[in-house]
This record gives structure tokens, sequence and C-alpha cells, in this order.
């Protein structure tokens, strides 16, 4: 019983972690005088992605690969049929021109690299299938180079998560930035340390756990700003919010922790790989399906149906 709360309890410290560390970190550069377009692509965005950032960290430094790499395969799905498709069902979510030319193709490539990248076996007949620190530094070359185009967009059109950044006294934004790091990373451990628990319980494969609870734990930072967007109809900053976070995930998440320690990746996650790819093929194919550069009402309801029946496939086959 004592795991299953620190299990909850870890998700709750991990995502109230991230919002501290990012209320505090951007009301310090907020005094600074650091633009805001430069806080919001830096600070907000990194802090989006904390949650799923240290889950990976905790899990390749104690080995447990299966849960680093079904965490980043899982809210990717996650955030594309589950969180997009039920703030489509909130308002109908109308796209730019750059996400559906630009950001989503390129988050659709980042997952056929990785499909690439992680079946050596396959490929080239190596004894050794995974992501490797070499790997890991290509990933994140490529996310230099989506940080560099992010940033250039943001600079013509002006646009910024960050305009609505409180200024803090000095002591209260590092106490901030103290208790949001103590909350991410006793989270962090917790669910990690949780996960393995759980899974030997039920005795299911931490690829399951990692995949499924897990990822979408670690997604809900994206769940509630997607859906609040919905909610108000920001609904660009909705697709924009997931799109861009399904990038960090791969490039720099999956990146970063293969550098810590290299990934080693089962061909049973080969299905999981390409159901990532199907989802972002999904997205991107909607925004041609009826109203253009439109995920309508039917079709999020669609696309949480794909999700539902994914997650049974997962449970009656890992």
């Amino acid at each position: 019983m004592i795991i299953y709360i620190l299990f909850v309890v870890g998700f709750i410290l991990l995502i109230k972690g991230a919002d501290l560390l990012v209320d505090g970190s951007a009301s310090i550069a907020k005094k600074l005088k650091i633009s805001s377009i430069v806080i919001g692509l830096t600070i907000v965005a990194f802090g989006t992605s904390a949650p799923e950032f240290v889950v990976n960290i905790f899990a390749s430094i104690q080995g447990n690969t299966e849960i680093a790499i079904g965490n980043i395969l899982g809210s990717n799905i996650a955030n594309i049929l589950l969180i997009l498709g039920i703030s489509a069902i909130i308002f109908p979510l109308v796209s730019k021109k750059n996400t559906v030319w630009k950001e989503i193709p390129l988050s659709l490539l980042a997952a056929i690299l990785l499909g690439v990248m992680v079946n050596d076996t396959r490929i080239d007949g190596n004894s050794f299938s995974g992501l490797t620190r070499s790997d890991g530094i290509i990933f994140l070359a490529f996310f230099i180079i989506f940080l560099y185009y992010t940033f250039g967009i943001s600079k013509v059109t002006g646009e910024t998560k960050s305009e609505e950044i409180k200024e803090l006294s000095y002591l209260k934004s590092i106490l901030f930035i103290i208790f949001g790091l103590s909350g991410l990373i006793l989270g962090g451990k917790w669910i990690v340390d949780g996960a393995i628990k759980i899974a030997e319980l039920f005795g299911v494969s931490q690829s399951l756990i990692g995949l499924t609870v897990v990822a979408v734990g670690t997604s809900l930072p994206e769940l509630a700003t997607s859906a609040i967007a919905a909610y108000k109809k920001q609904t660009d900053i909705a697709i924009g919010n997931v799109v861009g976070s399904n990038i960090f995930n791969i490039f720099w998440i999956l990146g970063f922790s293969s550098l810590i320690r290299p990934l080693p990746f089962s061909v049973n996650s080969d299905l999981d790989i390409f159901m990532t790819i199907l989802a972002n093929v999904i997205l991107f194919s909607v925004m041609f399906i009826g109203k253009k550069q439109t995920i309508q009402r039917w079709q999020g309801g669609v696309m949480v149906l794909i999700y539902i029946g994914y997650v049974v496939f997962l449970v009656l086959t890992k």
C-alpha cells in the first residue's frame, strides 16, 4: 500500500515541482530583464517537459531502460491521441500553417529517426539494439536546430507562452526553485521505484507501466495546458504545446538519457514506435480531412477511441 501511495504522491510532487521551478526561474529571468520570448522558449518549455525528463534520468541511472523508452513513446502517443483528442472534443482545434507544414512533420521525423536508430539488429545485424551515446549526440544536435527554428519563428510572430509571468521577490523565487527541484527529484524517484514494484506485483513488463501509467502521469501538464487552451479557444496553443512537447521528448529527453547510459531496445517495442509514427501521421492527415487545418470534435472522439484501443491491446499483449 505504501508503494501505491508514494507512486501517486510522486506524480503530485513531480507536477507541482515543475510548476514551482518554472514560476521561480521565470520570475528571476524577468527581473534580470530577459525577454519574454527567451523565457517562454527555454524556462517554460523545458519546465513542461521536466516530469518526463526527471523520470527518464532516474530510469537511465538505475538501468530501467524499459521505463525510460516506454515513458517517452507512451507520452508522445498520449499527447496526440488522448490529449489533443480530449481538447478537440472541448472545442475544435485550429492549427497554424507553420505547425501543419513544419512542426508536425518534424515530430514525425523524430519518431521515424528513433525507429531507425534503435533497430541496429534489424538494419545492421548488430548484437546490440538501442540508443547509444552517439545517437544521443545526434538527437541533441537536432534539438538545437529545433530551438534555433523556434526562436526565429517567435521573433517574427512575437508569440510567447510567457506573457503572464509573475514577478516574485528574489527570496520567494529562490524558495520556489529549491522546493520545485526537491519535488521533481523526490517525485521522480518515487515514480520510477513505484513503477518497478507495480510491474513486479502484477507480473507485467516495466514497458507496459512506462507506456501507460507513467506516460499519462507525466503528460498531465500538457493535458492541463491544452485542455485549458481549448476551453479558452486559444486552439493554436493547444496543438503547438503538444507537438513541441513531442519533439522535446525525443530529441532532448531521449538524447540526454542515452548520454547518461546507452538505452537497450527490445524488438518487441517496434510496435510502440510504429504507433508513435502512426499517431503523427493521423494528426497530419486530420489537418486535410473535413475542415482544413482543424481537428473537429468527431475527429477528436475517434482519436481518443484509437488511444483506448491501443491501451487495451497493450494490456492484453504485454
